[in-house]
């Protein structure tokens, strides 16, 4: 055995020893019952196994996490919060356009261009952030003290503008295009912005429309683009204008949390910690084959240039105004992202400056 694996192994004993976990006297795990409403073949499930592995290996044992993958134990945002608030589910990830009727702040996540990349994205979405911690502080209060946000991963890349008609360089290039949205305002309100006609249509029926042209557009991630066959049903321009990161929002009980002994919470945090650094890489990693496969199929994939995506920013300036005058928590939750989009642009600008002289 290598002297690494042989000093790790050592830690963690030691580690677990001095928590002493097997002071649970009846013998039996913490369950933890985790659900996500997709497929093994999603980052939110590549996070799930993360987390149940290391939060089962790190308690020695002291908790047990149960992943039902689908609609298992609930089939959309507000039944699934409804679980997670009366405790019958433990932990649920969605996306903000899933709870934004019980936490219409969260929709704060669909800003478009507010953050530039991966690298900021994941900064500003690390716990302890004045975004996270405005966020989390929020979601405590609306819920009356019965949820707890524990972190916001990826689920997906970055949503961009895709369509089955032309390629899209300007807003302009959007006018009279018929994109689908979810139902939730903000997403609405950005496609109206941008010059187009915003059609909510479920997840489930979007293939159908998009070959029947009810809808001829939406505002997706490679990964789920190709991962639903869009192209197939005609779906053959795609822009990259990263205009929003797709947030995931790991939700948990509160009283399950504080339940468990203050050890044993800490292992759970840091297993939240474990996944949301699972569901930053998984995409990366998907959406190169993605890319790949998109273009071979004939797929036309758009680059804006820095002044065209300026543009698409300047268009969408009445977003923000519409956000932080309508939302209930709107303004709260821009000005801590924009705080925290700032302190990592900072911190990201002297680290490359470091890394280059």
């Amino acid at each position: 055995m290598k002297l690494g694996t042989i000093l790790k192994s050592a830690v963690v004993a030691t580690a677990l020893s001095a928590i002493g976990f097997a002071s649970y006297a009846d013998g039996h795990a913490i369950k933890i019952r985790a659900t996500a409403n997709s497929n093994e073949n999603d980052e939110d499930y590549d996070g799930l196994v993360v987390f149940k592995n290391y939060v089962e290996q790190a308690s020695n044992g002291a908790i047990e996490v149960e992943m039902f993958i689908g609609t298992q134990l609930c089939g959309n945002g507000a039944e699934c919060l409804q679980g997670i608030g009366d405790g019958t589910i433990d932990v649920y990830i969605s996306t903000s356009g899933g709870v934004s009727g019980i936490f219409p702040f969260v929709q704060v996540l669909d800003l478009p261009y507010l953050m530039a990349d991966d690298r900021v994205a994941e900064a500003v979405l690390k716990n302890g952030s004045e975004f996270m911690k405005t966020m989390q502080g929020m979601v405590r209060e609306v819920s009356g003290d019965t949820m707890r946000l524990m972190t916001i991963g990826n689920t997906g890349g970055w949503r961009n503008f895709a369509n089955t008609k032309r390629r899209v360089q300007s807003p302009e290039d959007m006018a009279g295009l018929k994109i689908r949205t979810v139902v939730a305002d903000l997403p609405q309100e950005l496609v109206k912005a941008l010059g187009a006609s915003p059609t909510p249509i479920p997840w489930p029926e979007l293939f159908t429309s998009f070959q029947t042209g009810v809808v001829e557009g939406s505002k997706n991630g490679i990964t789920d683009i190709m991962g639903m066959k869009f192209p197939d049903a005609g779906l053959q321009y795609v822009t990259l204008d990263g205009h929003a990161y797709m947030g995931a929002l790991w939700f948990m009980n509160n009283e399950k949390l504080m339940s468990m002994s203050p050890e044993l919470r800490q292992v759970v945090s840091d297993g939240f910690y474990q996944l949301q650094q699972a569901t930053f890489a998984s995409p990366k990693r998907k959406s190169i084959q993605a890319y790949q496969d998109f273009q071979a199929g004939g797929g036309d994939l758009y680059v804006p240039t820095p002044d065209e995506k300026a543009a698409f920013k300047e268009a969408a300036t009445p977003v923000y105004e519409w956000f932080t005058a309508n939302v209930d928590g709107g303004q709260a939750a821009y000005d801590a992202l924009n705080a925290s989009v700032a302190a990592a642009e900072a911190e990201i600008d002297a680290a490359r400056m470091a890394d280059t002289q």
